[in-house]
Parts: C-alpha cells; sequence; structure tokens
C-alpha cells in the first residue's frame, strides 16, 4: 500500500481577508446597499463559501438570478465558446445568437417581438414608453400599477412602484402613475381615467412579500382592458422564467381556470433568471393588441440601449434556457418547490409563536414571521424581524432574502436537489426552535 503523505499544515493567517474586502467597498463604493457582514469568495451549484472557508446553502439565489446555481460549467463554456467568436458588435448589426434567443422566447409565449435590454428595470422602462407610444395621439400617457409593487431603482421605476419608501428624497416623482390595491380588480375599475394607456403588475408581488394574483384579478384584468382600449403588462422579471413552474408565472396561475385558455397579456417584462447570473433582460411585445400591430410600434430611433442583446449575453441565455427543458427544471420547481411550501407549512403548526403563514408557489416562496417584540429571541433588538431572522440564518449557514419587516423570501436555482431542500428546511427549523 502506498504510504499516505501527511497533509500540509493550513497557512498562517496574516490578515483578515473580510475586513481588507470591506475596507476596499468602504473606500471606493458608493454606499446605496445595506450589505450583509459577509463576503464570498466562489460558489459550486446552490452552495457558497465565504472567504473563511465557511459553506452555506443558497436558497436565495442572487435575488432569484442564479436559475442554475453557481459556476455551472455549461454556463461557463458557453460564455467561453462564444467570447472566442463574438463578443458585442452592436445593434447596428445582425447576428444570430439574438435572433435565436428571441424566436425561443417567443415560442414560450405567443406570436410577437422580442426587445433585449440589460436589466429588469429597462425591460419596464420599454414598457412604459410602449404603453405613451400606443396612447400618445389619443392624449393618453398614464400606466396604472399596484400598492407594493417594485419596478426598479431608475426615475421612471420608482415612479411605477406601489412603495412610498423609494420615493424618498427623489422628488418631483415622474407623473404618469398611480398605485392601485392588488388583486382589487373594483379598485383597478375605479381608477381608470381618460388618460390612462395601460395597467402593469407582477404576476406575483416579490418586494414586499410573495403574493400571487388571483386567476379572478388576472382575467379581470384583461377584459378591463380589452372593454377600455387600454394595455395589459406583467411584470415577470422576478417570477418569471420557470420559477413558478411554468414559463410565467401568470401560466402556473391560471393552469386549469376555465376561460382562461387564451389569456395573454399585451406585453411582458424578464430579466433575472434569464441570463443565470449573466446581466441581460427584455421585453415580449404582443404582435396585435386593440387593432394596433402592437410588436411594431417602437419603430427605428424610438428605443434603444447599447449592450442589450448581445451576442455573448444572447449565447448564454440560450444554454439557460437549453439546460432548463432538456433537465425538466420547470417540473423541479413545480414538485421540489411544493416540498418546500409543505414544509414551510408544517413549520407554520409547530411555531405558531414565531410564524404567521407560509405563502407563493414554486420557487418563489416567503414565510411571514409574528411581530418582533412577540420573538422571543428578537425582542431586545431594534432590527426587524426579517432582518434578524435572515442573520441568524446566516449564522447557521443559510442565505435567504429578507422581504418587508417580517417576511423571508427563498428563491433558489431551479435545479435544486431534494436533498438540498431538505437542509434548508432543518436549518430553518433550527433557528426557529432557537429564537422561539
Amino acid at each position: 500500500m502506498k504510504e499516505l503523505l501527511p497533509l500540509p499544515p493550513p497557512p498562517p493567517l496574516v490578515h483578515d481577508q473580510q475586513a481588507t474586502v470591506r475596507a476596499l467597498f468602504d473606500r471606493n463604493v458608493v454606499p446605496t446597499y445595506g450589505r450583509f457582514d459577509l463576503a464570498f469568495s466562489h460558489g459550486a451549484g446552490s452552495y457558497l463559501w465565504d472567504v473563511h472557508g465557511k459553506r452555506y446553502l443558497d436558497l436565495g439565489g442572487g435575488i432569484a438570478v442564479c436559475s442554475l446555481g453557481h459556476a455551472h460549467p455549461e454556463i461557463t463554456e458557453a460564455l467561453v465558446a462564444q467570447s472566442r467568436k463574438l463578443v458585442h458588435i452592436s445593434n447596428l448589426y445582425y447576428h444570430e445568437p439574438q435572433g435565436r434567443l428571441a424566436e425561443a422566447l417567443v415560442n414560450h409565449l405567443a406570436p410577437g417581438k422580442m426587445f433585449f435590454a440589460n436589466s429588469g428595470a429597462e425591460a419596464n422602462e420599454g414598457l412604459y414608453k410602449l404603453a405613451r407610444k400606443f396612447g400618445h395621439d389619443e392624449g393618453r400617457f398614464e400606466v396604472l400599477t399596484a400598492v407594493n409593487s417594485f419596478h426598479g431603482r431608475t426615475l421612471g421605476g420608482i415612479a411605477a412602484t406601489g412603495q412610498d419608501k423609494v420615493k424618498k428624497g427623489f422628488e418631483p416623482i415622474i407623473p404618469g402613475f398611480r398605485h392601485v390595491p392588488f388583486n382589487d380588480l373594483a379598485a383597478m375599475r375605479a381608477a381608470l381615467s381618460p388618460a390612462t394607456a395601460a395597467i402593469l403588475i407582477e404576476g406575483i408581488q416579490g418586494e414586499i412579500g410573495v403574493t400571487p394574483a388571483t386567476p379572478e384579478y388576472l382575467l379581470g384584468l384583461r377584459q378591463l382592458c380589452d372593454e377600455h382600449r387600454v394595455l395589459l403588462f406583467i411584470d415577470g422579471v422576478q417570477c418569471g422564467h420557470f420559477r413558478s413552474g411554468r414559463f410565467q408565472s401568470f401560466q402556473r396561475i391560471l393552469e386549469g381556470i376555465p376561460g382562461a385558455e387564451g389569456f395573454l397579456p399585451d406585453g411582458l417584462s424578464m430579466a433575472k433568471s434569464l441570463g443565470g447570473g449573466f446581466p441581460i433582460g427584455a421585453f415580449w411585445v404582443r404582435q396585435e393588441a386593440h387593432g394596433v400591430p402592437l410588436c411594431d410600434l417602437l419603430g427605428p430611433g424610438t428605443h434603444g440601449t447599447t449592450y442589450g442583446g448581445t451576442p455573448l449575453g444572447c449565447a448564454v441565455a440560450l444554454k439557460v434556457l437549453e439546460i432548463i427543458d432538456r433537465d425538466h427544471l420547470a417540473d423541479n420547481a413545480r414538485h421540489t418547490g411544493a416540498f418546500l411550501r409543505d414544509g414551510l407549512d408544517h413549520l407554520v403548526q409547530r411555531f405558531p409563536g414565531v410564524l404567521k403563514n407560509a405563502r407563493g408557489l414554486g420557487f418563489m416562496l416567503a414565510f411571514e414571521l409574528q411581530n418582533r417584540e412577540a420573538i422571543p429571541g428578537f425582542a431586545s433588538s431594534d432590527k426587524v424581524a426579517s432582518l434578524q431572522m435572515v442573520n441568524r440564518l446566516h449564522a447557521a449557514g443559510l442565505l435567504t432574502i429578507p422581504s418587508g419587516t417580517q417576511r423571508v423570501r427563498l428563491l433558489p436555482a431551479l435545479n435544486l436537489g431534494r436533498a438540498q431542500a431538505e437542509e434548508g428546511l432543518a436549518i430553518i427549523e433550527r433557528v426557529l426552535q432557537s429564537v422561539r
């Protein structure tokens, strides 16, 4: 038998790498984010390692971005292969990857056309412009959105977002947006005005807690828009790209609902999981709406972006789509997501003093905490319950995403395995036990 050589001793700790990384940020990065005190060095699949070598199960997925987890080898191969051929040529020219990606996305929805951008906020900006172009000749420009919605951090995005906190300090807010209670069809009907050109909602609201639209709401909005010659837009940036168990969340919500077979919005924004971590956004425009060839309404010179739809970004997004289809990851999101949701519901029953409820579907899930003062482990701190819970989960080796003051989101990779889901539930259970 070959003699085993002793392992080399670990290198001496000559400095605190996390402190060094944080100092670089403090000196050089604009402080627009409330960052957790974690610095990561690398990842693999649904795991991340910090600079100290501690491993974390990632159920936050880069806020619903890392659809295939971290460092997926086929994404790396797609990036390398395409970068050897063509990275960027600008949208003055044609290239095959953009055309192929557009075709693939259109085929997942309905006849129409795609515009490619760099982010979800940019994709939504395109929808605002489409609404104004559609209503321009009649003097219509207004977009109605939902209370508690989130549509991005641009000036247009914060005007569209139905949360006052994102608007503070940026007044005067861009006119043309009003906010209506979510899932309230009567309120939306009452809010329509002669200036209304479009309604924009999320299929599942995410930033203030995971709240799906009801089937009745979606169908009612479609009828309302048809009656009043108003466009219906859906923001699928977070809830889209198979996270619900279907390509778009409205498709999952309306499964098996009588009269919903032909439901379509007039426009839909997407980003996040689309590139699996590579920055790319897009919006789809229906072929025709209200007698107008809607997909051709934004002609040359009316909208554009330097980096949108690059050969590199499109090649990656195509590879992500290929893997999702090949590995049946929509089904995985549906079934493993149901397992996670059942587990959360069980924890709500076991820990009623800490948890109020669980919500969501597929791999867009959340649990809601009781008021901070009611939870023994949280009462002595001034931090909101969601932040305290997320910090406790960090210490236990689990990454999740806070959502408002009392909710915590789970937005894992679409290829999360059953064993990893069990691991995540076990960690959550241990933390709940410790704080109750």
